[in-house]
């Protein structure tokens, strides 16, 4: 197991020696020329490889050249960023991931980066910030519960830059630390299996975790829960032997008089769909029904850490969803939190049950704007893939403040539709509501329509389908690795909170 450990110092290259160079190279919009390397001594130094196009500067293209002996360094890799007129900080955040992956086939252990060579000053804080970001994410694995010697090596990182002690990009350098961290600490969550991560241990983690921070973190038992009489929590854990717990996360950075953000999180540590069983095929995958609870965690350590200028309180409803004789049955009737009673005609429509609780709740706080996040529909894996991540609101200004919060962490968001439609399907035939559409499709936006109905009207609020994005997106992420927990939308939720700053 690799740890990554990244280093910022105000030196050239030219200044310093080690195991492995790396530098930045650029395609050249005129196609039938040579790319070019940013750093002009090596670029003489492999100009036959530029002219033979070995190295074209392509995105994401990394390029080894094993005992090269440059300038005191025994290799050289060099990374691919594109041509200028296409790159942005998520170009730089996808080749620090595929340049992660290239240092340990390369097996090489000390390495350090010519920042200066990345982009011009104007833009080098935001793309600091990318490229520690990529580095760290692609960094994470996940092999703790392999059997073998498990030696922990250590590779470092130097990134070399003039503007090393500019503010701006050490603030940039200490976010992107901070922010990759904590969605990987969302990753580890996800990645966890269902016997290792129960309600009462993910409870237990999201307490352990604030140690040391300004968080304040509770955890409500099943008793507590009863008596704030959270029915749709309630009625899913029915069919599991594991109580189910409600974690209270709480950031204060600003007056007590400032109206709080809210984040609510889907917590199922395990779905077999309950008495409407699933199909056994990638079941196991069910571990990561908890990843939108996962997000809001790591969203409230990163605002912590980062000491925000607001107040922000978590909700995070966590249960198993399985199946023993007292689980819910089809046509059963539960009442949520405010009184409105559910019917529920499918058990494996389980998470906007869970979530009405904490809606409900979060509204009772009177927040300046709520933000849940569930993998809620396998609708929304049909209707975007694992690219973007569906939301779905009706206040256009949030839907602005989203839209510009993804565009700034590089994770890509898409807004849905909900419309009237949507709520009149989901009318109940014995209750007020039925937890499934009585119209066939739009099954993302059904869903959201119901999880509406749990927020007050005059309260700003977005929903966020992450089923498409929580997990295995290595083919379309470098940073991530193929099947695993992505830690989606930790980046974006912190952007959007800096927003009510």
């Amino acid at each position: 197991m690799s740890v990554i450990q990244i280093h910022l110092h105000k030196k050239s290259i030219n200044d310093l020696n080690g195991q492995t160079l790396v530098v930045f190279s650029k395609a050249n919009a005129d196609k039938t020329k040579p790319a070019k390397i940013t750093h002009a001594e090596t670029s003489k130094a492999l100009d036959e490889a530029l002219a033979d196009k070995v190295v074209t500067g392509a995105a994401g293209e990394c390029i080894s050249f094993r005992e090269a002996r440059f300038l005191g360094f025994r290799n050289v890799i060099t990374v691919g960023l594109g041509s200028d007129a296409k790159l942005t900080a998520e170009v730089v955040r996808q080749a620090a991931g595929a340049l992660c992956k290239e240092i340990s086939a390369l097996k090489t252990q000390e390495v350090t980066v010519d920042l200066d060579g990345l982009t011009a000053k104007k833009d080098l804080a935001a793309y600091t910030q990318a490229l520690v970001e990529g580095l760290h994410l692609a960094g994470y694995t996940f092999d703790q519960l392999k059997s073998g010697e498990k030696k922990e090596k250590v590779v470092n990182i130097h990134l070399a830059s003039q503007a090393a002690k500019d503010k701006a990009v050490q603030a940039a350098f200490n976010q992107g630390i901070i922010l990759s961290a904590c969605a990987n600490f969302a990753k580890r969550l996800g990645d966890t299996p269902g016997n290792l991560m129960t309600p009462s241990i993910l409870a237990d983690e999201a307490i352990k975790a604030a140690k040391g921070t300004s968080l304040k973190v509770s955890a409500w038992d099943k008793k507590r829960i009863e008596k704030e009489r959270m029915g749709g929590l309630l009625g899913v854990a029915q069919g599991s032997s594991q109580e189910p717990r409600f974690i209270v996360m709480e950031y204060n950075g600003a007056a007590k008089s400032k109206a709080p953000v809210c984040f609510v999180g889907k917590g199922l540590t395990f779905d077999c769909g309950g008495i409407s069983i699933k199909p056994g095929a990638k079941m196991e995958e069910m571990k990561y029904d908890m990843c939108g609870g996962a997000a809001v965690i790591g969203t409230m350590l990163a605002i912590s850490q980062l000491k925000l200028k607001i107040n922000a309180i978590a909700f995070v409803p966590a249960t198993e969803n399985l199946v023993n004789g007292s689980a819910t049955k089809p046509g059963d009737v539960h009442t949520a939190r405010n009184g409105k009673t559910f019917e529920i005609n499918n058990t494996d429509a389980e998470g906007r049950l869970i979530l009405s609780d904490a809606l409900v709740y979060a509204s009772e706080q009177k927040p300046a704007v709520i933000v849940d996040a569930a993998t809620l529909t396998g609708a929304m894996v049909v209707a975007l893939g694992n690219v973007h991540t569906g939301f779905f609101t009706r206040n256009a200004g949030l839907k602005s403040k989203i839209e510009k919060a993804g565009a700034v962490s590089g994770e890509l968001v898409w807004n849905m539709p909900l419309t009237d439609a949507h709520v009149k399907d989901m009318k109940g035939t014995f209750a007020d509501l039925s937890n499934i559409s009585s119209a066939g499709g739009a099954g993302s936006a059904t869903a959201a329509a119901f999880l509406e109905q749990f927020v007050d009207a005059d309260i700003p609020w977005a929903h966020f389908d992450v089923a498409g994005t929580a997990w295995a997106c290595g083919n379309r992420l470098s940073y991530c690795s193929p099947k695993g927990a992505t830690g989606v939308m930790v980046r974006t939720f912190v952007e959007l909170a800096k927003q009510y700053a």
